[in-house]
């Protein structure tokens, strides 16, 4: 969208802009998007990016993008990495405000002896174990730690010693002096720095003390001059600390506004979880298709219009809800039904001879690249007398609700001609259908009966001799139930679905053969795909399918089967 507004429904973080607007508070609106770079970014985070970068560029101001980079044990160059190409390919540009918390560390030190010589911070010596257990609870207070009244001039000492690591990691901890009967537990003398002798990926090893991140993220804002600080809803509770710390040092103060996260079916949005399906080898990487981050939706076909329009409709709230996939589905097949040019594939080849019609001969056929887009044109496709269609599209004995090909009956070829089947083909062992021969009707060219007759299925093909070998890979959703860490005491891993990817060699028509990776199509009655960008290769490309076409047998044939049961 490279700073262009998008008009997006109303919200009430669009509300609270407009009022600061109006009464002065602010002339321009800066907001930022601060991922920690320990992780790939899912379709969760696109719904913040939308948001950050859409509200600011509708009232003509600017977008941050920070990387909040204060935990060098977890974080990456690759991740940083892969937060650029996302955020770009979303359609979002930061301009010359890329920003790192790194970038900050001295003046967050420098604010820290502040606190300190104000009395507002002191040095602990309690273990991380200690201190959560003194912590008290939602109905107790908390206890005092030992060394809560240091004085100014140890807890300094101690503090500069930590900055030159003389102490072992976990040893000591800074924590802002607040009231431990405080009934909200994050104003219980949070922890402000702890010893962490790690290398970071952009400062080395100058540093051994790291800020954690609520002491963290409001000075970030503050130094940049962020006038709204936009985080998710579990954040909420955090806010009076975040205003503790800009009240006690008096400097800017942008406002913490908390909005519902996305919660998504059929999937899981932790990124710790997100990691195990990786480094446990569950699926293929971070991109693998059908894991929810950004670089595994792009990978699988997904378009940046259709994140944006999903992350416009789902809205933006102050209660936890969970969306339904099938929206993020129904968002990709309204952009693709637009922009995809459409192709012929035959996923399960069944062979169907012509035998009436010339051996030899192939005629080439006009094919609509996209009827929804008339600009789109025309391609030739061609027509012989052994052809391929889908394995599903033929019955030997029919159902009632079945339309397509069986004995005796006769259908429409896509661009083609009408058809009859009048011979079934089998295997002798097994009985298995091997093939079909047809007649076909020479004054259907086309698909129109001169003399008016009907048919009631259309079927896509390919001519045998011309069509391309290739590999399809059919995903579907990653687990098998709605919430599949919902029950916390079950590993979420136990309802993975064992069917989220088949691999089937398949074929496509000539035009489709030569795609380069990220080229996406409709493959006629078969759904929207994509060619892999890791793993095709010119002359067998490797075909990844986006997202299903809506397919009345396939529903009516599963309420047959129920009905049986």
């Amino acid at each position: 969208m490279n700073g262009e507004a998008r008009k997006q429904t109303p919200n009430f973080i669009r509300a609270i802009m407009t009022a600061d607007l109006e009464s002065g508070k602010h002339t321009t609106i800066i907001t930022r998007f601060p991922p920690e770079p320990n992780g790939y970014l899912h379709v969760g985070h696109a719904k913040a990016i939308c948001l950050n970068f859409g509200l600011a560029a509708e009232f003509g101001g600017r977008t941050h993008l920070r990387f909040d980079d204060t935990n060098p044990t977890k974080e990456e160059q690759e991740y940083v990495d892969s937060i650029l190409t996302d955020v770009r390919w979303l359609g979002f540009d930061w301009g010359e405000h890329l920003y790192y918390a790194s970038d900050y560390f001295d003046r967050m030190h420098e604010w820290a002896v502040r606190l300190i010589r104000d009395g507002k911070a002191y040095v602990d010596d309690q273990s991380a174990d200690a201190i959560r257990l003194t912590r008290g609870t939602l109905t107790e207070p908390g206890v005092e730690s030992p060394h809560r009244n240091r004085s100014v001039e140890e807890n300094l000492d101690l503090f500069e010693r930590m900055r030159k690591g003389e102490f072992p990691d976990g040893s000591r901890v800074l924590r802002a002096k607040i009231d431990m009967a405080s009934p909200n537990l994050n104003l219980r003398d949070p922890v402000m720095v702890r010893i962490l002798h790690a290398s970071h990926h952009r400062t080395g090893d100058r540093w051994c003390i790291y800020p954690m991140y609520d002491w963290a993220h409001g000075l970030e804002d503050s130094i940049e001059g962020i006038t709204h600080s936009i985080c998710t809803l579990e954040f909420e509770d955090h806010r009076p600390l975040y205003d503790w710390f800009l009240d006690r040092l008096g400097v800017h103060h942008p406002r913490q506004i908390e909005f519902a996260r996305l919660n998504l079916n059929y999937t899981v949005m932790s990124k710790r979880k997100l990691l195990e399906l990786v480094e446990k080898k569950i699926v293929d990487g971070w991109d693998d298709p059908r894991m929810p981050t950004l670089s595994g939706l792009r990978r699988r076909g997904y378009t940046p219009e259709s994140i944006r329009d999903f992350a416009d409709k789902i809205g933006v709230a102050k209660r936890d809800s969970t969306v339904d996939v099938a929206l993020l589905e129904y968002c990709i097949r309204e952009d693709l039904n637009r922009s995809a040019p459409r192709v012929m594939a035959v996923l399960r080849p069944l062979r169907v001879v012509i035998e009436n019609y010339p051996e030899g001969q192939t005629e080439w056929l006009d094919a609509v690249n996209n009827p929804e887009d008339p600009s789109a044109g025309t391609r030739k496709v061609p027509f012989s007398r052994e052809l391929l269609i889908e394995r599903d599209d033929f019955r030997e004995d029919p159902p009632k609700e079945f339309f397509r090909l069986a004995p005796g009956r006769e259908v429409r070829l896509r661009y083609a001609y009408f058809i009859r089947c009048t011979e079934v083909e089998k295997d002798a062992a097994t009985g298995e259908v091997t093939g079909l021969r047809c007649t076909y009707d020479p004054a259907t060219r086309g698909g129109d009966a001169p003399d008016g007759r009907k048919v009631k299925s259309t079927l896509h093909w390919l001519s045998e001799a011309h069509a391309r070998p290739a590999e399809a890979r059919l995903y579907d959703r990653l687990f098998s139930v709605p919430e599949p860490d919902a029950d916390k005491e079950t590993d979420f891993k136990t309802h993975l679905n064992p069917s989220s990817l088949e691999v089937v060699d398949c074929r496509v028509e000539p035009s489709a053969a030569d795609a380069g990776p990220g080229d996406r199509f409709q493959f006629e009655r078969l759904g929207y795909f994509c060619v892999d960008s890791r793993v095709s290769v010119p002359g067998r490309p490797v075909f990844n399918r986006t997202v299903t076409l809506k397919d009345t047998w396939a529903r009516v044939e599963k309420k047959m089967q129920a009905k049986k049961q």
